[in-house]
């Protein structure tokens, strides 16, 4: 109860006010933003995932963005997104005649099957020790996850924190696999 009157005391001076039927207080967990919050976790509101499950393969390039977008706002959730999105951002540029390959149509089951099974990320404790992944093996991007070692009972076990891609420019693609990894640390950095 002191942290919320904290918080609160720091609202009056900025003169912010809050809507209290708009306020959760002493929840175990709470649904915001499309996240389902608890304590030491953050994972996908499956209300959203049943949403993007029941509609159809994208027909148009519009639809097909508007997917992507949705899929991006999940991205800390999804592993090597950026890989898996590569074949779909070919055909968003406008001047391009979209057409619904199986390369394209299977890469967005593939991200429908991701976001059904995103693992629940863990808020970091940095008592604790950080594991940070890196993969720059394909030619499509780069793509990392920083993992932190739990202690649940008497077992260490490693729960992930987020995971972060993006693609390779032109330019980046015709690097070797060690340059690339460490382009990918320099960009982490």
């Amino acid at each position: 109860m002191q942290y919320i009157e904290r918080v609160l005391s720091k609202f009056a001076p900025i003169n912010l006010k809050i809507s209290l039927k708009e306020c959760n207080f002493g929840q175990q967990e709470l649904l915001a933003l499309g996240h389902k919050l608890s304590g030491l976790s953050l994972a996908i509101d499956q209300n959203k995932v049943a949403e993007i499950l029941q509609k159809p393969v994208p027909k148009n390039i519009k639809e097909m963005q508007s997917f992507l977008g949705f899929s991006s706002y999940y991205r800390k959730h999804i592993k090597n997104l950026a890989h898996i999105t590569s074949s779909i951002y070919k055909v968003c540029p406008k001047d391009i005649v979209f057409e619904n390959t199986k390369e394209r149509r299977d890469a967005y089951e593939r991200i429908k099957y991701e976001l059904t099974n995103a693992p629940v990320l863990i808020l970091p404790e940095f008592e604790l020790p950080f594991k940070f992944y890196i993969d720059a093996a394909c030619s499509q991007g780069l793509g990392a996850a920083l993992h932190k070692i739990q202690i649940l009972g008497s077992e260490p076990r490693e729960g992930v924190i987020f995971y972060i891609s993006r693609q390779l420019r032109d330019s980046e693609s015709m690097f070797r696999a060690t340059q690339t990894e460490l382009l990918f640390l320099v960009w982490n950095l």
